[in-house]
């Protein structure tokens, strides 16, 4: 089976429901795109990674991860998105270690969270990308999801996880940008990633 390379593209959340995520990864050679539902922690950690101004005071668990990896000379070479059951996402971390590779079992949202870490490629089988990518016609220079894509991802999320889910998260919307970074920086050093995660966000909009 021929494997095929993915991107990140964001983290969308429910804007009706909190609590709900979805991770977004882009087909590198195409227009597809895989939502893969993940917890709120997982979202937090990933996307930490993916905005390199926000830094925890104290290293999250995939930081302490990547710390005790490298302090040992382990390599994440690659993640590899291997199987699809039952709505639920089954991958591979590919690992080296004096040139002995090994291959760990583990969550999506983990091997996801250390692959942007290890700075290593996501890969994904083509026959998982046939049966769950989805198209969605939108500029690949944007860095936001746009509302038909945020439409299609909301449904995918409160089909997924409605069991789980919170009432509706905060509206920042009246906040102005210096009390935004503010704010920002107090949920940052209090470890509120979440409440961190969705303030990032809202200052992206803007900016």
């Amino acid at each position: 089976m021929s494997l095929v390379k993915l991107t990140i593209k964001g983290i969308s959340y429910s804007q009706t429901q909190n609590g709900a995520y979805a991770l977004i990864l882009n087909e590198v050679d195409g227009e597809r795109k895989l939502p893969i539902v993940i917890g709120a922690f997982e979202a937090q950690s990933i996307a930490i990674a993916l905005e390199k101004d926000i830094t925890p005071p104290r290293p999250l668990t995939h930081d302490l991860f990547k710390n005790f990896a490298d302090r040992f000379e382990i390599v994440v070479k690659q993640v590899i998105i291997h199987k699809l059951v039952d709505g639920v996402f089954y991958s591979s971390i590919i690992c080296e270690r004096d040139k002995i590779e090994e291959i760990i079992d583990a969550r999506t949202s983990d091997a996801i969270a250390l692959a942007l870490r290890f700075k290593a490629p996501i890969f994904t089988y083509k026959n998982i990308l046939d049966k769950a990518g989805i198209y969605l016609k939108t500029s690949t220079s944007k860095k936001t999801l746009s509302k038909k894509e945020e439409a299609v991802i909301e449904n995918l999320i409160l089909g997924e996880d409605k069991e789980s889910v919170k009432p509706s998260r905060e509206d920042y919307s009246k906040f102005s940008l210096s009390e935004l970074n503010k704010m920002l920086d107090a949920a940052v050093k209090d470890e509120n990633y979440e409440k961190a995660a969705s303030l990032r966000d809202e200052i992206s909009k803007r900016e």
